[in-house]
């Protein structure tokens, strides 16, 4: 499916498009729906009737929508905080959209995972049971994380957290391909927690959490915030520059993240004036021709950067943007539990060295 099919099926999906052609069409992603729903039930009950167990804890990280909701800054939370306590940890990740290089294989979010954690294995594995054993034996773990581990229901899990995002929670809670839910609301049943993240875009949470507590009364329900940390230069990655670095100076941004609205806002809220901003496909595969466009572009309009990713930037490796002003520069984001909230949280991880 090329990019054009899959944007003109979200949209719909987002009620973006109305009128009559729009509204059979929804009528018609509505009646799949229910045939992916009945699958979907099925899968579950049949997958998790049996669940097997790793060699060591197993910590899942994942949502109930489509992607975009802070699932891989958190396991990166996860695994530093869990490692210095002195846990042995591994990261396991699908490793989604990536692709072969001199390197080896690259995908970004275990890309962006271990260029921050290089200290902490990142395995990337479609089985992840296969994976979480093999990191068990071969780097002595005793902890794995799962990343976007919520639909892996064959696997026994000694914590099942859940990320929303509370700018939007659920879209229009119609599954897929009708909305944007990968399983039925009352999956989050299932959960043992639920982090609000983006709260810093959408503070006013209460309802959500409601919502969720009514639907599973012993989760614990926490709020975090996607803090920007700075920006560093594509190629010198070890100079971190401040959150306010583009302060009343006008960027361009590009990226291909399930959610760009989000990091426009980010960028925005930073005092930066955004004169424009191209999105691409979530795990887009960028080509050289198209990032100097994009420089080249910048540079027409007088801008004093461009600005994308730590997602994309792991996409850019062996591109070489070429010397055309202004520069490419990456945004570093880390999520932050609410400080109320945060003694319970990490409570919450702990506690299943004690079960």
């Amino acid at each position: 499916m090329n990019m054009g099919s899959e944007k003109l099926l979200y949209n719909l999906a987002v009620d973006r498009y109305n009128g009559i052609l729009a509204g059979f069409a929804k009528l018609f992603l509505f009646l799949l729906s229910l045939i992916y729903g009945l699958v979907v039930r099925l899968l579950i009950f049949l997958r998790s009737h049996r669940p097997e167990y790793a060699a060591c804890k197993v910590i899942s990280v994942g949502n109930i929508t489509l992607g975009g909701t802070g699932k891989t800054p958190l396991v990166r939370y996860i695994a530093a905080y869990l490692c210095g306590y002195g846990r042995k940890v591994a990261i396991l990740s699908r490793g989604y959209a990536g692709r072969h290089s001199e390197a080896g294989y690259i995908a970004d979010e275990p890309g962006m995972l271990r260029a921050d954690l290089p200290e902490i294995p990142v395995v990337v594995n479609s089985d992840r049971l296969k994976a979480a054993k093999a990191a068990a034996t071969e780097f002595k773990t005793d902890t794995v994380i799962l990343d976007d581990g919520f639909q892996q229901w064959h696997i026994k899990k000694d914590i099942e957290i859940v990320t929303i995002d509370a700018t939007d929670p659920f879209g229009n809670s119609y599954l897929l391909p009708r909305g944007i839910l990968r399983e039925p609301l009352s999956s989050l049943k299932r959960a043992h927690l639920f982090v609000l993240t983006k709260t810093n875009l959408n503070p006013d949470t209460q309802d959500l959490k409601d919502f969720l507590l009514k639907l599973n009364p012993s989760a614990l329900v926490v709020e975090a915030a996607h803090e920007p940390v700075g920006f560093y230069k594509f190629d010198e990655p070890q100079n971190l520059l401040p959150p306010g670095y583009f302060k009343d100076k006008k960027v361009g941004l590009f990226c291909g993240i399930a959610d760009p609205d989000s990091f426009e806002a980010l960028i925005s809220e930073l005092g930066a004036g955004v004169v424009y901003s191209r999105n691409f496909r979530d795990h887009h595969q960028y080509k050289t021709g198209e990032l100097q466009a994009l420089i080249a572009e910048a540079g027409r309009k007088s801008l004093d950067g461009i600005i994308t990713t730590e997602k994309d930037a792991v996409k850019l490796t062996g591109i070489k943007p070429g010397k055309t002003l202004p520069g490419l520069f990456v945004l570093c984001i880390k999520i932050k539990i609410n400080k109320k909230d945060e003694l319970k949280f990490h409570d919450r991880l702990l506690g299943i060295y004690n079960a």
